[in-house]
């Protein structure tokens, strides 16, 4: 690994663990900041479902602006459209406006959507043999902002009522971390693209093919490559069920008459499950096979979401929400490096983001309809309902014919 590659990575990390700390926030609080904003208790999931579908359908044009200008300049604007969002919705949360809190929601939705593409990048910068731990790598920065609830957030809401002014200095403290997102993102050179392609002309000439660059297939081309849609169904499933599930945890544990500070708790430790281990899952995942990850993956969050009919106290739910991190850890990092090796440089963003966009338009339809059975029904409802989420695609996965070795491993 070059030093700029070390240092991309590096920074890569780090956008993930200022991206992280927002999200966090946006988690414990987005369903009752909507919900105080409007006094509609009913839709309790709208306001995860708004982040979804905003960073699901900033994920697809977000991925091809990245194929044809680079990663850097669409991580950086996604953090300042997040930063914005965040002053949109202390503003909308300070004046009592429905309105503004939802375009702020709108703008941080799209800010994760745009980010999260940085696991590309990491992929771009290193050979076939070395993606899952790249990817794993950057990823890593997001766990240390599990920190950011307990040491940032949680005082700010310690020994207040729950109340709209309560929620303006945080959503406040959230466009700072996403300022700080845009920083890091400019510091990032060379663009992960431009080493990704000269990675793919040495591979080229290396094996005495043309280093012309070929146009990029058609999405729907791609997608019908041998091990594309294993890949994708087991990304669909994992991102889906845990978004879904998490966004209504900070409901669930309020339900279970437990305060909004300890909704923190719950939260950190499932980021903790999602990144604490991603190091040694990358590792594996190169090791294993990424098709078995992804199957082992999907059990793991079956296991969680099955606890969550049950437990209601904040040890238990803690668990349940670390092995829900966890399953989508190892499933998802397993998809995201069996895409990346289905698709050229100039494919790679498209593919994922497209992923990205139906993974977050199918996890937002699971937000709305979770909020709902939990309104009618409790906990229990979203607990079957995300078991059965994960489990049949795993089994579908299973069944399927193993797929062939991929024809674009050797490219960069």
């Amino acid at each position: 690994m070059t030093k700029a590659v070390r240092r991309n990575t590096v920074l890569l990390a780090l956008c993930l663990f200022t991206l992280s700390g927002v999200l966090q926030l946006a988690v414990a609080v987005a369903t009752i900041t909507l919900v105080l904003v409007t006094g509609i208790e009913s839709i309790l999931g709208l306001g995860p479902a708004i982040f979804l579908t905003a960073g699901a359908l900033a994920a697809l044009p977000a991925g091809r602006l990245m194929d044809r200008i680079g990663r850097v300049p669409v991580i950086a604007g996604g953090f300042a459209i997040g930063a914005a969002g965040c002053i949109l919705t202390a503003l909308g949360c300070a004046v009592d406006s429905a309105a503004l809190v939802i375009l702020g929601f709108v703008g941080v939705g799209a800010m994760s959507g745009s980010v999260l593409l940085a696991r590309t990048a990491a992929a771009d910068m290193v050979p076939p043999e070395r993606r899952a731990r790249a990817i794993s790598y950057v990823l890593f920065g997001a766990l240390f902002g599990a920190a950011l609830g307990p040491l940032v957030f949680r005082p700010m809401f310690a020994g207040k009522d729950l109340a709209l002014h309560t929620l303006v200095l945080p959503w406040l403290a959230g466009a700072v971390f996403a300022l700080v997102g845009v920083v890091l993102a400019l510091l990032i050179r060379p663009d992960p693209r431009t080493i990704a392609l000269e990675l793919q002309v040495a591979t080229e000439h290396a094996a005495g093919d043309a280093a012309d660059i070929e146009p990029a297939a058609p999405l729907g081309d791609i997608l019908r490559r041998p091990g594309v849609p294993s890949a994708v169904i087991a990304a669909l499933a994992s991102f889906s069920v845990m978004v879904s599930v998490m966004n209504l945890s900070g409901y669930i544990v309020v339900g279970h008459h437990h305060t909004q500070a300890d909704v923190f708790t719950v939260i950190s430790l499932h980021i903790v499950g999602m990144y604490a281990l991603i190091l040694v899952v990358g590792v594996l995942i190169d090791r294993v096979g990424r098709r078995p990850s992804l199957m082992a993956g999907l059990a793991i969050m079956a296991v969680s979401t099955i606890m969550l009919a049950w437990v209601e106290s904040i040890a238990g739910t803690s668990l349940s929400l670390f092995l829900l991190g966890l399953g989508w850890n190892v499933s998802y990092v397993a998809a995201t490096a069996e895409l990346v090796s289905h698709a050229r440089p100039i494919e790679r963003g498209r593919l994922v983001g497209a992923t990205d966009l139906a993974a977050g338009l199918l996890g937002a339809a699971l937000a709305l309809l979770g909020g709902a059975a939990y309104s009618e029904w409790g906990a229990v409802a979203v607990a079957l309902g995300g078991t059965l989420a994960v489990v049949l695609p795993a089994v579908a996965i299973f069944l399927a014919r193993r797929s062939p070795a991929p024809a674009l491993e050797a490219s960069g």
